[in-house]
């Protein structure tokens, strides 16, 4: 009920003003309804920020500005630390206190708000913004605390920089082409999270539990492939429902996911892939520790704690920083004497190289502890024992699974969007092509929408992999 009853809310106010006041108490009560009374962490971090942007903007000396903006930071890293990574720190303090016999700390688990790493990393750019002068601040804590509280895409993105959208909060253009675009690119998106993703998730999830001395190497394999479909379109659907049901709201959010898997370096894919975040971390953090400006061997020590970080950021566990160190190493590679090696090989070689090592990283991504990723990697590798007769492939691939494999292996690439595409183009100067595209289009996203509505009204699989983040 919630998207019908604000929408038509949304559409029968008259005044911005008015409309921003009902979207944030729509995304308030929204986040307030999975989180309950960790909405007062949201609250604080918006009064927080609202107040730093202030005093950013309005002290006159660069030394306080600078001052005010490290507080700033400071609070929203604090917020990140107390209810992400407490409970992973003081396990790897203990584990350094058991060798010398000292008492372990006990501390509860703690427990992590929802998107809580998407909000935090908005209101940085919030001030980051304010302090560089790429944005006014808001002088209403109420236009603050939609920026950064804004529903559509606050529990699993994309990031929205403040600069990207801190005009649109007072100035949008509602149109009922940029509604009906918002429509199909969220139906879109459901889509892929519903059709495709959770398909290729319950084989990854049904591969990844089998014991890992019984696993196969081509099972194994093929449940990494699975898993790094489920994530692609899980992710990406995510965004494009989150970038619809901004332009349903007038907003125009940046594209999040360019077809990553076309990529034939890991420098390529992060150009593709999760967009949001790679210039995040480009913008606010590799840039302001120098890039690569000041040499090869400072560029690549950059290179190696963004990542970490990145890494880090994603989930509060080694295998994530595993996850992160590693495309940190192929970045560094790929800039040097190798990247410049492997721009000479053919291409379909160098996507093969890519999409190889790119399933391995996932592996540690999508394993839940280190020593599982380990193993996982060695039964993958075991081509000693290539197949089993006690689990063999069409155990866990059905017919149905495999079709869905292939579906997402070709929308994984823009052949079908090009294809659309050029139709448009032929119909441009063609009235009666032209109807046929539109109907292609209602038709089209009306029936993708009861198949996704058929798929979570038959099945209970729907898991929301992102609560770690």
């Amino acid at each position: 009920m919630f998207l019908p009853v604000v929408l038509t809310g949304y559409v029968l106010i008259p005044t911005i003003r008015l409309r921003n006041l009902f979207l944030l108490a729509a995304s308030l009560f929204f986040y307030a309804w999975g989180e309950g009374l960790y909405l007062l962490i949201m609250l604080f971090s918006i009064g927080a920020n609202y107040l730093v942007g202030l005093l950013v903007a309005g002290s006159t000396q660069q030394r306080s500005r600078l001052l005010c903006l490290s507080a700033g930071i400071a609070i929203n890293l604090a917020l990140l630390g107390v209810f992400k990574y407490a409970n992973f720190l003081v396990d790897g303090l203990n584990a350094i206190l058991a060798p010398i016999n000292i008492a372990p700390v006990v501390l509860a688990p703690v427990h992590l708000p929802i998107g809580i790493s998407f909000f935090t990393f908005q209101a940085i750019s919030y001030i980051v913004d304010v302090y560089r002068g790429h944005a006014e601040p808001r002088s209403n804590p109420l236009e603050c605390g939609l920026y950064i509280a804004l529903f559509p895409q606050l529990i699993a993105g994309p990031i929205v920089r403040y600069e990207h959208i801190a005009r649109q909060i007072t100035s949008r253009r509602h149109t009922v082409e940029r509604l009906a675009d918002g429509i199909v690119l969220f139906i879109c998106g459901l889509g892929k999270k519903m059709l495709l993703a959770n398909p290729m998730g319950e084989v990854a999830d049904q591969i990844f539990a089998v014991p890992v001395g019984e696993l196969p190497a081509l099972v194994a394999w093929s449940g990494a492939l699975a898993y790094g479909l489920q994530i692609y379109f899980d992710f990406s659907g995510y965004s494009d429902m989150a970038i619809g049901l901004g332009k349903m709201f007038g907003f125009e959010l940046r594209i999040n996911f360019n077809y990553p898997y076309i990529s034939s370096s890991f420098r390529e894919f992060w150009r593709r892939w999760h967009i949001s975040l790679s210039t995040w971390f480009r913008d606010y953090l590799y840039i302001p520790l120098g890039g690569n400006r000041r040499g090869r061997w400072r560029t690549g020590l950059n290179l190696l704690l963004v990542f970490f970080l990145c890494g880090l950021w994603h989930g509060a566990s080694w295998t994530f920083i595993i996850w992160g160190l590693l495309h940190g190493v192929f970045l560094v590679l790929e800039r040097g004497r190798f990247g410049r090696l492997l721009e000479t090989v053919w291409r379909p070689l160098r996507h093969a190289y890519f999409l190889v090592f790119l399933l391995i990283t996932w592996v540690f991504f999508r394993a839940e502890t280190l020593a599982m990723a380990i193993a996982y990697l060695s039964a993958m590798f075991s081509f000693g024992s290539l197949f089993s007769i006690a689990h063999p492939v069409g155990l866990y691939w059905s017919p149905a699974h495999l079709l869905v494999a292939v579906i997402g292996i070709v929308a994984s690439t823009p052949l079908v969007s090009l294809g659309f595409r050029r139709l448009v183009l032929v119909a441009e100067n063609n009235p009666a092509w032209q109807g046929i595209v539109y109907l292609c289009r209602m038709c089209g996203s009306a029936a993708l929408f009861i198949l996704c509505a058929m798929a979570l009204a038959a099945g209970a699989y729907n898991p929301f992999i992102y609560f770690r983040f």
